[in-house]
């Protein structure tokens, strides 16, 4: 089990380095599936296995599994040098009816779908209510709070309940990662009547 594991795994980044067919978030989240598998079907081996010479083998074996089943870590690409990202509109502070209609805004980079290779480019997130940020070093979340623009679109129709609400804008590279130093723009509350 643990040598069909390993074998996965390897074809699993082949797949997800090589022809992009599964994109980072997926392979994370596979990748985490796949350690828990090889820490169950290693736990007995490397119980009782140091101990006894005939599982030496496979208890290395489960071992470079488990070191190998680590989440990758994921590099990030660089963000050019004063580069900006921000709201075009709304306005911080503004009133106003849904669905409106939300702008982004970014200097100094370009806009490219999610999956394009091609350097100082990028594609919006959307954060909505969100009080914290995701972690910045793997592939923004996506739900209902994290939208994601992939196919390089450069604004929204955006529905949303009557209330205060939060907006905040993240750039990505080709596999939803914030670059480094992260684009960040500033968070902006609106009112919806």
């Amino acid at each position: 089990p643990a040598l069909a594991g390993l074998f996965f795994y390897i074809l699993l980044i082949f797949m997800g380095k090589i022809s992009g067919f599964v994109n980072g978030e997926i392979l994370c989240k596979i990748l985490r599936i796949c350690r828990g598998l090889a820490l169950v079907l290693a736990e007995p081996t490397l119980r009782s296995g140091l101990a006894m010479d005939r599982h030496l083998p496979l208890t290395l074996v489960c071992a470079a599994a488990l070191l190998l089943f680590q989440t990758p870590a994921w590099s990030r690409s660089p963000s050019a040098p004063g580069a900006n990202l921000y709201f075009i509109s709304p306005a911080h502070g503004e009133r106003v009816e849904s669905p409106l209609r939300v702008r982004f805004g970014l200097q100094g980079m370009g806009v490219a779908p999610a999956g394009v290779d091609k350097s100082a480019t990028g594609h919006h997130h959307l954060l909505i209510d969100v009080d914290r940020l995701p972690p910045l070093d793997r592939p923004l979340p996506k739900d209902a709070r994290h939208r994601h623009f992939g196919g390089g679109q450069t604004e929204v129709l955006l529905e949303l309940p009557p209330g205060r609400h939060s907006l905040q804008l993240i750039l990505g590279d080709k596999n939803h990662i914030p670059h480094e130093p992260a684009l960040i723009s500033e968070r902006i509350v609106i009112e919806v009547k």
